[in-house]
């Protein structure tokens, strides 16, 4: 069966390959911190069901514990080195007594059915908060089977990208993020599309944007929440005209070209 991707909002994919069913990043709140779901319903319990589950950072929309409190008994987690001491939550809610956890760093890899998982570096500050003592470094991971498809987690463009990746089809790219403003250690539309010609995957999904937006921003450069997947569109058919782009809804997913 070819891969299947679903996106259920900021950088929650469900990716289906070989048989095996990997879940990213899981939010599945409507509400968190200073942060309200804009657009797209809360996705439904189906969406939690996963044999792994990949985190890639501490930030608290990409590790959101009651997310994983939701994840059935024996559920696979995938986590940077360190993220264990470094959220309690991981340790002391009891639901989540039941995942079986496994720490991860650059170059690592893990068997998962007929999938083979390997941790990739991303450039982002990976700590649970803005300061702090745990520096637990951020990850992209790569998830090899019918497929080779890249969840790039939250980065910005840094060296050797290409090389620390490797070959893939399909790209799952962040192209925004929850606020009008991002840093160098994010990809907006422009460099998630320069992303493209280093990598030079067959297909694309842009995700993480469009999702939550801070309350009481409403009315702030509102193109910054609603634009990035269709400026990614754009810039990716200018810059890397070969790679199909899947533009998808929440809740609707694709089986993107790949290349085997």
């Amino acid at each position: 069966m070819p891969v299947e991707v679903t996106w259920w909002g900021h950088a929650t994919c469900t990716v289906e390959d070989s048989g095996v069913r990997v879940l990213t990043d899981p939010l599945f709140a409507r509400r968190f911190a200073h942060l309200r779901r804009r657009r797209g319903a809360v996705p439904p319990p189906g969406a939690a069901v996963a044999d792994v589950v990949l985190l890639s950072h501490l930030h608290s929309d990409h590790l959101h514990v009651p997310s994983l409190a939701r994840l059935a008994p024996g559920t696979r987690l995938i986590v940077p080195r360190g993220a264990v001491a470094a959220v309690p939550g991981l340790r002391l809610v009891r639901r989540l007594r039941h995942l079986r956890i496994a720490e991860v760093a650059p170059g690592d890899e893990l068997r998962v059915g007929a999938l083979t998982v390997r941790a990739v570096p991303a450039r982002h500050d990976g700590r649970r908060l803005p300061v702090g003592p745990h520096r637990v470094p951020a990850l992209g991971y790569v998830v090899e089977g019918e497929a080779r498809t890249y969840f790039a987690g939250d980065t910005g463009l840094f060296d050797d990208m290409a090389k620390a990746v490797g070959p893939v089809d399909v790209a799952l790219l962040p192209v925004g993020g929850w606020g009008p403003h991002l840093g160098e250690d994010h990809l907006d539309a422009t460099r998630a599309a320069e992303a493209l010609t280093l990598l030079e995957p067959y297909s694309a999904v842009p995700v993480h944007y469009g999702t939550y937006w801070p309350i009481g921003l409403d009315g702030v450069r509102p193109h910054e929440f609603h634009a990035p997947g269709e400026e990614f569109v754009r810039h990716a058919a200018r810059l890397a005209p070969k790679v199909a782009v899947h533009l998808l809804g929440h809740g609707e997913r694709v089986r993107p070209e790949v290349g085997r």
